[in-house]
């Protein structure tokens, strides 16, 4: 497969979106090459640029370094001349399928064929977070992802709007300091390293150079703002120079790209180091000779202790797994459990990393977590989510089982669970027909009853933050368990909202205020749960535009909802009960999150068919959380759309 452009014939291999899900029309994003400056792959929404990847530099496109990840399994080349330029990519067995997905919201996603379960797993997808985004920070401004502090300048510059730069989405981009001298000796560079190169589209390249040509071709050009080795392989070669603004730079997780800005050499503490080599230089011949005397023993002293520093930094890890209550694997064990981490065993993959099958030698199978290297999830998550699972027991909720860490390596051990996750069922075509319209409820209650358990009835009061259909797995009788508590947060019961600069979560379960305000509490779980309660019973999917939510309450004031339920959903379905878990879930998913049950109320709701509920408010222009009011019971007497149904049930296909 290739992606690219002929520079002779113009002949250009482009992929296009679809313009919905079920609409094969050409959508309006389009994924393609961009052979000018140093060539790299840009995803177009419409004619902007939404996001690109980074020139390519010999082993990988600068933002995608999962493609030196999986060299086991795919063939990754680059043909850049003055004929052509194409990416291509192919498999090394005969028997693996692959193959490229540019969907209708515009996410870029890599996706291999799984024999055994019939499934197409994800191996990656872009963007990955709000970094991705084109031109994030502005001018000269460089984004860091899941930081509370998500734009900042580069050395050396200054916001040009200082007053307005902490907004959270601000781009109006950064002002160099002080001005370049155009000399050798006022001038110099520091390395940015680990980053997303900037747009390169009107970069200079040439191929020939070595690195330090290229710093000096730099130096000596006034014009010159920047320069990058073309190529890293080995110790780097070629030359890519920025003459004109640089923008949309990022640090990427294991990135392997440098980028050596110019600034004046006062930004880089030159006078300080001259001064300090100057005191340096005054050293006596006596202090040296001592120095050296003394290095002998120096050198015993590191070999002795390092390997004990070492111990006891893993020691110093294993002893707060402890303080969990949690049995710590060892690698060895998992090693052999997995098959090396075989790529055979790979049976899902998350934003923290690849979940593997393995069996352990008492028989017993298990699912371990690897969190990836690349992963946004840190030791702060990894021990946030061992500290909270090692303590809630309740049958809808996955077990742990134990935990990991070897050197940079981080892993959770969980309970194997055969049927997967909610969402390889209610949004495949085939799978979703094995969902009875009994077996939907009893997912969803079951859902209600672990979120009451962790709102309500655990030794922790938790929040979740990132309920939806792919954390929610179902055990062999289909019995569904929350899963995934790594951006969980303990709260207490005092506290109403909990505020934060980093949003995270899934776009289409998050609730208003959280996404707008970057405000969460327990009604933010509660949204979560009325989104995923509509998934079940429509067997559709919840986009970032809420088109789900948006159709139902249409249904709804049509007194239509019949029309939601899933056409592939077998056996009996009574009307009333339907309705019931629907007006649920509508009241779950109110714009205002005083609007909104508890997940007590939730549970009591779809439990008893004797309550009259009130009726959802109709969305309005969106709110603040402190202009939300809750102006009325949550169970009224009087009607409610229930009763004037005349219908009793429906059968299923």
């Amino acid at each position: 497969m290739k992606l690219g452009k002929n520079l002779e014939t113009g002949f250009e291999t482009v992929v296009s979106s679809w313009k919905s899900s079920v609409d094969p029309s050409e959508g309006k994003f389009k994924c393609k090459m961009d052979t000018e400056g140093a060539p790299e792959v840009l995803l177009w929404d419409q004619d902007r640029i939404r996001f690109r990847t980074g020139m390519y530099n010999g082993k990988s496109f600068s933002e995608l370094t999962q493609m030196t990840t999986y060299g086991d399994l795919f063939t990754f080349s680059f043909v850049w001349d003055k004929y052509e330029v194409w990416y291509e990519t192919g498999v090394k067995s005969s028997s693996t399928l692959s193959r490229l997905v540019l969907n209708s919201a515009g996410i870029l996603r890599r996706l291999v064929w799984d024999h055994d379960q019939q499934i197409w797993n994800e191996f990656w997808s872009w963007p990955k977070d709000e970094c991705d985004y084109y031109a994030k920070c502005g001018a000269f401004g460089i984004c860091r992802p899941n930081s509370a502090t998500t734009c900042n300048c580069l050395r050396g510059f200054e916001a040009t709007t200082p007053t307005e730069w902490y907004i959270r989405d601000y781009t109006g981009g950064c002002k160099r300091q002080m001005p370049l001298g155009c000399t050798a000796d006022s001038d110099g560079f520091y390395e940015l390293q680990g980053v997303k190169l900037p747009d390169s589209h009107n970069a200079t390249v040439d191929a020939n150079i070595s690195v330090e040509e290229c710093r000096v071709r730099c130096l000596m050009n006034c014009s010159c703002l920047a320069y990058s080795p073309s190529d890293i392989r080995g110790k780097g070669s070629g030359c890519v120079m920025w003459n004109t603004t640089l923008i949309d730079i990022k640090y990427v997780n294991g990135g392997l790209d440098t980028l050596h800005v110019k600034v004046s050499k006062s930004e880089l503490g030159t006078q300080h180091k001259q001064k300090l080599t100057m005191i340096v230089g005054t050293i006596s011949s006596t202090v040296l000779v001592l120095l050296i005397s003394f290095i002998g023993c120096l050198l015993w002293r590191k070999k002795r202790y390092s390997k004990q520093d070492t111990m006891e930094k893993s020691l110093a890890q294993n002893d707060s797994l402890k303080d969990a209550d949690l049995p710590v694997f060892d690698m060895n064990t998992l090693l052999q459990a997995t098959d090396n981490f075989s790529i055979s065993n790979v049976v899902g993959q998350g934003g923290f990393g690849i979940v593997y099958k393995g069996k352990l030698p008492c028989g017993q199978e298990i699912a371990v977590k690897r969190l990836s290297g690349n992963s946004t999830q840190g030791l702060q998550e990894f021990m946030n989510e061992v500290t909270l699972i090692a303590k809630l027991q309740h049958r809808n909720l996955v077990r742990l089982l134990g935990c990991c860490i070897h050197s940079n390596e981080r892993m959770l051990i969980y309970e194997f669970l055969t049927n997967k996750s909610l969402d390889f069922f209610i949004f495949d075509e085939k799978k979703r027909t094995s969902l009875s319209w009994r077996t939907r409820l009893e997912i969803v209650t079951g859902i209600a009853r672990g979120l009451l358990y962790l709102h309500h009835d655990s030794r922790y009061n938790i929040i979740h933050r990132d309920l939806k259909a792919g954390n929610v797995l179902l055990d062999e009788e289909m019995n569904p368990k929350i899963s995934d508590f790594g951006t969980a947060r303990l709260f207490e019961r005092e506290q109403a909202v909990i505020s934060t600069e980093t949003v995270i979560g899934t776009r289409g379960y998050m609730s208003p205020e959280y996404i707008r305000e970057g405000k969460f509490s327990v009604k933010s779980d509660v949204y979560s749960f009325g989104v995923l309660l509509l998934e079940i019973i429509s067997g559709k999917r919840n986009r970032a535009n809420q088109y789900l939510v948006t159709y139902a309450r249409k249904l709804w004031e049509e007194q239509s909802i019949l029309k939601l339920l899933d056409e592939e959903v077998e056996g009996t379905v009574f009307a009333t009960e339907l309705l019931r878990f629907v007006h649920v879930g509508l009241l779950c998913v109110q714009e205002c999150p005083d609007d909104r049950p508890s997940m007590s109320s939730v549970f009591m709701m779809l439990s008893s068919e004797n309550l009259v509920l009130p009726a959802p408010n109709k969305p309005s222009a969106w709110r603040s959380i402190g202009e939300c009011t809750a102006d009325r019971p949550l169970f009224e007497s009087g009607s409610s759309n229930v009763d004037h149904l005349t219908i009793t049930c429906i059968e299923g296909r």
